[in-house]
């Protein structure tokens, strides 16, 4: 079994030091033969930024496949939805232990998630670029 997640795609622009590649998301259930009379099925365009330092290998409109580590995916879906669900549980109990209010308590559990999603924010430079994707060779 292998550790990347791969995806199919082609090259929308280049820039500096950075390849901006558009790839096709689908449902699992979107290649299949009735998908298309199917509400369950879905598939979503998403743009794809590979920091590279030779951005001249590539051209627009080129097709590529871009790979991700899984343990990149896992570090991503922990800081997305992990680290603010134990963030919020663990604040809206000890705010209910407090107050004895629950209404406060989620009240407190939700705004516990502002400071945590605004140090993301600050961070999303420094986390692009440990989080990234690359362009594998054909």
């Amino acid at each position: 079994m292998s550790n990347k997640i791969k995806h199919d795609g082609i090259i929308d622009s280049i820039a500096e030091g950075k390849v901006r590649v558009r790839i096709v998301q689908t449902a699992a259930c979107a290649a299949c033969k009735v998908a298309k009379h199917c509400n369950a099925s879905e598939s979503k365009e998403k743009l794809v930024d590979v920091f590279t330092t030779d951005t001249s290998r590539w051209t627009i409109g080129e097709q590529v496949v871009v790979a991700a580590s899984q343990q990149m995916a896992n570090k991503a879906l922990a800081f997305a939805f992990g680290i603010p669900l134990l963030l919020l549980l663990l604040v809206l109990v000890i705010a209910l232990k407090i107050t004895g209010s629950e209404g406060i308590a989620a009240l407190c559990g939700i705004l516990a998630l502002v400071p945590y999603f605004m140090v993301l924010f600050v961070l999303r430079s420094s986390l692009q670029r440990q989080m990234s994707f690359w362009i594998e060779e054909k």
